[in-house]
């Protein structure tokens, strides 16, 4: 998936997508904080992830997000907020301050994994010749390894740089973002670009001969005949919330990532349950996790592409200035403004694991003895890191088939 937002000169109006190439974090920095701050930035990052998957979900329609990429490319905005716009921002990231280092801790703790393949990658794009604050840019560069590039952003040369920036970070899940973003534009002055991509194997593959059609009910009522994965005498992980069960599904040796699928009781629908879901809701089902016997699991393989503007989300949530003249002297001496944020995603969920670009998936059948578990109606899903607790996709799966 990747996230991107432009800014533009007070004045004008602001292109798209996001560039950059390289990694410039501060070792130093990461190595100077703890376990506890990673945790307290996916607490943030959680928190802010729920409200807006709750806020871009659309009724009968398939959606996923990523709260990781949204906040990182989010708290690199911040960084450059001061007076009421950093307020903003700061409250709705759950941060200590706009220049709060301990993204720093979290990002460096995700990818210090080889259990999975997990690459997060920042950059920004600047306009040649436009100022910015030595401190600001130095920030963003150790603090999240953004990398610095100066360029024509009215260009369609910047444009084109910026899209192969995004399709080689995300393995060419997304390969162009430029245009959702309108560049080229003259009138920006800088584009920030944050992606994540994430590729992991189940820790128990499912046989692609066990894989067949079965019915799929959708929210209207009827069923749809999709393709189902299954797995016979599966012993997982579940646990039970308010009108819900949640399954884990884990990723590697080690299980530390793993995808969770939030599987609506029968007489719940999809959309109450993620009007009621939250980061406490969901890190409650998450700690009450248990391992269980079933005669059978049975997901269906899906694969999803997902696309907004968050502009007007952002400010419904409460980060109004950013949008509307708030202060960004921080940022540059000319007080830009924020113009728009856009998010692309894209994830597919197979026998063998899940592959997203910043997102993810779940499936169950019948038997005797142990219960079966059936993910054969709507449902939520995430993938998440045991370790931090850190959200890095939400999604709602309304029809299997895209």
């Amino acid at each position: 998936m990747a996230l991107t937002l432009v800014l533009a000169a007070c004045g004008g109006v602001a292109g798209q997508p996001d560039g950059g190439a390289g990694d410039t974090m501060d070792a130093d920095l990461a190595s100077n904080l703890s376990a506890e701050d990673a945790t307290a930035a996916a607490g943030g990052v959680n928190a802010f992830g729920f409200a807006l998957h709750t806020a871009v979900a659309d009724d009968g329609a398939n959606t996923v997000t990523s709260p990781l990429s949204a906040s990182v490319l989010l708290a690199m905005v911040a960084a450059g907020a001061g007076g009421d716009n950093a307020e903003e921002m700061v409250k709705l990231l759950g941060l200590d301050s706009p220049r709060d280092t301990r993204y720093a801790a979290l990002l460096a703790d995700l990818v210090g994994t080889d259990d999975v393949t997990l690459a997060i990658a920042n950059s920004l794009w600047a306009a040649e010749g436009y100022p910015f604050e030595d401190d600001y840019v130095s920030f963003v560069q150790a603090t999240y390894g953004a990398t610095l590039d100066e360029v024509d952003l009215g260009s369609q040369d910047a444009s084109d740089a910026i899209d192969d920036w995004v399709d080689e970070r995300t393995e060419g899940l997304i390969d162009e973002i430029a245009a959702d973003l309108g560049l080229p534009n003259p009138q920006a002055v800088l584009v920030l670009l944050n992606t994540v991509y994430f590729q992991g194997t189940w820790t128990t593959a499912f046989d692609e001969n066990d894989t067949r059609e079965a019915p799929f009910d959708l929210a209207g009522g009827d069923a749809v005949a999709v393709p189902t994965m299954h797995r016979s005498a599966a012993e997982v992980e579940t646990s039970f919330g308010d009108g819900f069960q949640m399954l884990r599904l884990p990723y590697g040796d080690n299980e530390r990532f793993g995808m969770e699928v939030l599987l609506p009781d029968e007489d719940v629908a999809l959309d109450e349950l993620l009007d009621d879901l939250d980061a406490e809701v969901w890190r409650n089902a998450v700690d009450g996790l248990e391992a269980a016997t079933f005669s059978e699991i049975a997901l269906p393989r899906f694969e999803l592409e997902w696309d907004a503007n968050l502009t007007a989300v952002l400010q419904s949530l409460g980060m109004v200035s950013a949008f509307e003249g708030g202060d960004f002297t921080p940022m540059s001496p000319a007080d830009p403004f924020l113009d728009t944020v856009v998010q692309k995603t894209y994830i597919r969920v197979d026998e063998r694991g899940t592959e997203a670009a910043a997102v993810t998936g779940g499936v169950v059948a019948e038997s005797a003895g142990p219960p079966p578990l059936r993910v054969d109606r709507p449902f939520a899903f995430t993938v998440s890191d045991r370790q931090t607790g850190a959200v890095l996709f939400v999604g709602s799966v309304h029809d299997p088939r895209g």
